[in-house]
């Protein structure tokens, strides 16, 4: 145990990290080689900080989402997402591009209340107060209302837990162009005592719910079955849908490769990527089996036609997203204006994402567009540099035979001969 840790300056906590795990001196000018982040910044964004952890950033192209052409910055180390990304977002781009809509950016606060005598005539007392309940929320943040936000709507229910009943009163907060955890927190937390006074009961939790219900984005297109290889392509893609919607190992894998792109672009922003993941994976598993977030169908042209939607917390304003200098350069290099259009990029690209992933699994194989830059990484693992690195890369790829050992064996090969 370390008493005081977080008094000391970041210079501070990396020497006690350094005696205590080892660390050389290079490894510890690793952690504080922060990039585009001041390590002061660093340090006022999160608790006990010793350095920065870089992710490679990369851009993907090709986007056309209603009419407008996007740039889509990538934060993340998996090879092959961003590319993907670009090839699937040029496939779609030959049948007109993405399509997208939103609904209003509403959050859901709940105020969790326990020891209720007659929890479904409370339930009753507390929409009877709603406009005094809202004007209550509404006063803690005046800015919020000035803009067109505020809480718009209240919702109670009655649950059954192992603790008894609770009566669980909802918050619907419009929070514009935030994510919205802050001003929902602290409606929900103001608007506690009345509702103890409604309810007779004791409120416990009042807090955000992040599966966001109330806060959709929507994406579809139509690929032309050219575009992606044909006829037997596109009923290769759907089948490969029609297993996951059906199976939630499957649907596992897929709607990870959806949100592979999605969390790409959250990172890359500095938005609440496990926010928007947890609300993904629950809303994918709403109705009490866990499926798909996409869906792909074939039209009677033998197009394919895919489309998605999933909720989708995001802000452009607020919190880390104004706050770190690189997040500022992603938000400009998007180019979006609200959290809407915002949500409706991240709707899109996660489709494209889908899509790359179906069609490399029912045209290729998955493997195949992983090869290459998975044959880098473990290049430059097995010691390589420079243009050695896509010279056994490249040897690996040919040979099919991605291993450490066969990559160090090229590397030597190289060094004694000049060849490989």
């Amino acid at each position: 145990m370390f008493s005081g840790f977080y008094r000391l300056s970041p210079k501070e906590r990396l020497a006690f990290v350094k005696e205590f795990a080892g660390l050389t001196d290079e490894e510890c000018a690793l952690l504080q080689n922060t990039g585009g982040l001041p390590l002061d910044l660093a340090d006022r964004m999160i608790e006990n900080v010793v350095g920065a952890f870089p992710v490679p950033l990369g851009i993907a192209v090709n986007f056309l989402i209603n009419g407008r052409d996007y740039l889509i910055p990538m934060a993340i180390e998996e090879p092959s997402v961003v590319a993907a990304a670009s090839y699937a977002a040029k496939m779609v781009r030959e049948g007109g591009g993405f399509h997208t809509s939103s609904t209003p950016p509403i959050m859901i606060g709940q105020v969790q209340v326990v020891r209720v005598k007659d929890p479904y005539a409370a339930r009753l007392r507390v929409l009877e107060a709603k406009e005094e309940i809202l004007k209550k929320a509404n006063e803690q943040d005046p800015v919020l209302v000035s803009v067109g936000g505020g809480a718009k709507d209240l919702d109670a229910k009655v649950i059954h837990t192992v603790q008894g009943p609770m009566v669980i009163v909802e918050l619907h907060v419009d929070v514009r162009d935030a994510m919205g955890a802050n001003a929902v927190n602290t409606m929900c937390e103001a608007v506690a005592p009345l509702v103890e006074r409604v309810t007779g009961g004791r409120v416990y939790l009042r807090i955000i719910s992040n599966l966001a219900v109330k806060r959709l984005a929507r994406a579809w297109c139509v690929v032309p079955k050219e575009a992606v290889g044909g006829e037997e392509v596109v009923d290769g893609i759907v089948n490969a849908w029609a297993f996951a919607a059906a199976d939630p190992f499957r649907a596992a894998t897929h709607n990870k490769g959806i949100m592979n792109g999605v969390i790409a672009v959250v990172i890359a922003t500095c938005n609440d990527h496990r926010a928007v993941e947890a609300g993904a994976h629950a809303y994918a598993a709403r109705s009490g089996h866990y499926t798909t977030l996409s869906t792909w169908e074939k039209n009677e042209n033998g197009d394919l036609v895919g489309s998605i939607e999933l909720p989708m917390a995001v802000g452009i304003i607020g919190g880390a997203v104004r706050t770190h200098p690189i997040a500022r350069i992603c938000l400009k290099i998007l180019g979006v204006k609200t959290a809407n259009e915002f949500a409706e990029v991240l709707a899109a690209v996660g489709l494209a994402q889908n899509l790359a992933a179906l069609r490399a699994l029912a045209h290729e194989g998955i493997q195949r567009g992983h090869m290459e830059l998975h044959a880098r990484n473990i290049a430059i693992m097995a010691g390589a540099t420079g243009e050695l690195i896509d010279l056994v890369a490249q040897k690996m790829v040919e040979e099919r035979k991605i291993r450490m050992d066969r990559a160090k064996e090229l590397i030597e090969q190289y060094r004694a001969t000049g060849k490989i």
